[in-house]
């Protein structure tokens, strides 16, 4: 049987992971790619970054976005969450110390969960790029909803 999940279990599931599916919309269509991403429970936001290519593009002109996050054990054994929110570009200071939140939120639910200890933002994260600055981005969660399946 399929169940709605607690707002609490959906946060525990943002919390204790760090790669979604990032869902925007180009041109009238729909697209869904791998992020990584920190979920900043306090703020109650997301913490991304990326180079600079479509999706980013894609976000500027329609902001309202959604971040899928699954638990998936077995087909009969699986947590979903979906958040709905709005891309927020944020740029200097404020975009560094998103980064470095970002940075040290990734690195501690890598290291809890898959116990292997990191030392540098690369060591998760193929978006560094030579002589580019990566954009810094936020979503602003408007919902938060989750399904599961435990049988």
């Amino acid at each position: 049987m399929i169940q709605n999940i607690e707002i609490k279990e959906c946060q525990f599931i943002l919390e204790n992971n760090y790669i979604g599916q990032l869902g925007y919309i180009f041109q009238n269509k729909p697209y869904v790619v791998p992020i990584t991403y920190f979920f900043d429970k306090k703020n109650n936001y997301i913490i991304c970054y990326s180079g600079e290519g479509h999706k980013i593009t894609a976000m500027r002109k329609n902001n309202t976005v959604s971040l899928q996050v699954a638990d998936i054990k077995t087909i009969n054994n699986w947590k979903s969450v979906l958040v709905h929110g709005q891309f927020e570009l944020h740029f200097g200071s404020d975009a560094k110390a998103y980064l470095h939140a970002f940075s040290l939120g990734v690195k501690d639910v890598i290291t809890e969960q898959e116990h292997v200890k990191l030392d540098h933002i690369s060591d998760f994260s193929s978006k560094i790029y030579k002589n580019e600055i990566p954009f810094v981005f936020l979503i602003k969660i408007d919902e938060i909803t989750g399904k599961k399946r435990i049988h």
